[in-house]
């Protein structure tokens, strides 16, 4: 605290503080010419200096210098601060700035022995008293190796990710071997779907007529179950079920014996469509059958791959292209639909990933204005990962055929929830184009795009694509582990689209309920083949 003392004479003004600052500064007085113009004055310039020894002061209390009796110390402490210089720390902060600069382009010497840790660095340099620039190159050199570790580890875990995605869990291989065997002894397993009296409701356009294709019997159950549940009108829903040969039976005996009335269901196997035959599919039997495609994605995945020129990011979206069911027939069924429904004009086409959320009977109602395909477009969004994908994510442009028939900032559109007017799609050569641009690809050993069902229909559908409001498909559940749950509360249908599946042990936690609580839990079947909800 500042303190004035004026002299009984009157003579002498001290200023002194408290913290052993005496006799500060004293102002003499002669008590002859004394007038209240110079003591107006005098308390004009203390008015002034107060404050700002008050100030530094306080700086010095601040720093601990309290015990700074003399105003040598203070000027000793702040000093460098009026005058603009550093102290000895800032010094060395600077220096070591420097040294850190001149390793940044060194080489790391060969055979360097690197500590594990932090604390055994420390203990290095006091024992061997390592200079500030050998400290820095080994700072460097430990740096880098846990950089390398660290991506070699997202490696392996985008590979781990990968093969867990692409395996069948063993409560869904146990589920159809269950059913397939109940399908054998069960007569009611194999009761015809739907009844006979109700045959003719299955090509009735006045319906809503969902296809599904897949071989996933506890998916397709979700799929129907949340489609039904959510339905203003579910006695007027009418369920295509395509399976392949070794699913059929135990798909057909789930439906058969887990009834989802007041709606309809039908079970189909693919050697059940007498369409489907070599002469009217011969690409795509290539595409199954030929060696290289089948070691691709079935092959070693990292052999060949130069991992030092890609992000972990790249790496994974490459790993789910060469998923294998990319190569299946079931994958590729949706563009034979008008073939293979020929009395149907207008079908809502599902993945068997999806959870439906919301009545959508209102997709019958879309005018699609004359196009064939109603999707919501994958170019544009708030999640700028999920719905930021343009011709360029899907296709090589550095292929001549590529660069000259398509452009790379042309929007790209989702597979999963798709409105197929059926009627508009067989004026239409989209199959030919599809069959066409699957031949060149195979033609150019893949260079074009890495398989799959997208890239090919991307092009056939151009200019037949009807963009719809984006609420109803909402994309991304399956990779994109910041997913809004406010966004997917909100969504007409939501789709797992990616390798964490709600049905692995790998799928994302805070959204998996979306999907489990149309899982009947209860259900023989399912607790016997120990499908617990996790």
């Amino acid at each position: 605290m500042m303190q004035l003392h004026f002299s009984p004479s009157m003579r002498s003004i001290t200023i002194s503080t408290n913290n052993g600052f005496i006799d500060f500064m004293k102002i003499k007085v002669a008590a002859r010419h004394i007038s209240y113009r110079t003591i107006f004055h005098t308390f004009l310039l203390l008015a002034f200096l107060l404050p700002f020894v008050f100030i530094l002061t306080a700086v010095v209390t601040l720093e601990g210098v309290n015990k700074c009796s003399s105003f040598d110390c203070l000027g000793r402490r702040l000093g460098p601060r009026l005058l603009g210089r550093v102290d000895g720390s800032a010094r060395l902060v600077s220096e070591f700035y420097k040294i850190l600069n001149q390793v940044k382009t060194e080489e790391i010497p060969d055979g360097l022995k690197l500590p594990d840790s932090f604390t055994q660095l420390v203990s290095e340099m006091q024992n061997n008293q390592y200079d500030a620039n050998t400290f820095a190159i080994m700072l460097k050199a430990m740096i880098e190796k846990f950089e390398k570790d660290i991506r070699e580890s997202k490696f392996a875990e985008l590979m781990h990710k990968h093969f867990a995605a692409s395996s069948i869990p063993k409560g869904i291989h146990c589920l159809s071997l269950r059913l397939t065997d109940e399908y054998s002894s069960n007569a009611h397993a194999r009761k015809q779907l739907p009844p006979p009296e109700l045959l003719p409701l299955l090509s009735d356009n006045s319906y809503y007529h969902f296809i599904l294709s897949t071989d996933n019997i506890l998916a397709a159950s979700v799929v129907v179950n949340s489609a039904v549940q959510s339905s203003l009108r579910p006695e007027k829903i009418v369920f295509h079920v395509i399976t392949d040969k070794k699913t059929y039976s135990g798909m057909h005996s789930w439906f058969a014996l887990n009834s989802i009335a007041p709606a309809l269901v039908e079970v189909k196997g693919i050697h059940q469509f007498d369409w489907l035959t070599r002469e009217n599919i011969p690409v795509l039997e290539a595409v199954e059958n030929q060696n290289g495609i089948r070691s691709y994605y079935h092959g070693n995945h990292i052999v060949g791959a130069n991992l030092s020129d890609t992000t972990p990011r790249i790496f994974a979206s490459k790993l789910q292209a060469r998923s294998p069911k990319y190569i299946s027939l079931l994958n590729h069924l949706r563009i034979y639909l008008p073939e293979l429904f020929p009395n149907l004009e207008k079908v809502v086409f599902l993945d068997d990933d999806v959870v439906i959320q919301r009545d959508l009977s209102p997709l019958w109602d879309i005018d699609l204005e004359g196009k064939v395909n109603g999707a919501v477009e994958t170019c544009k969004g708030e999640d700028e990962w999920v719905m930021s994908k343009r011709f360029r994510n899907y296709f090589n442009f550095s292929h001549p055929v590529i660069q000259k028939h398509l452009n790379p900032d042309e929007c790209a559109w989702a597979y999963g929830m798709n409105v197929f007017d059926l009627h508009a799609w067989r004026r239409t050569n989209i199959r030919e184009i599809y069959h066409s641009w699957l031949r060149k690809n195979l033609m150019s050993n893949l260079t074009m795009w890495k398989l799959g069902t997208l890239p090919p229909a991307l092009i056939a559908f151009r200019d037949q694509v009807h963009p719809i409001d984006p609420s109803w498909h909402m994309l991304g559940l399956g990779y994109q582990e910041q997913t809004d749950v406010e966004n997917v509360k909100n969504a007409a249908v939501i789709h797992y689209n990616g390798q964490q599946k709600p049905w692995l042990e790998i799928g994302f936690e805070h959204v998996r309920p979306f999907w489990t609580k149309y899982v009947n839990y209860s259900n023989d079947f399912i607790r016997n083949c120990h499908i617990v909800e996790s």
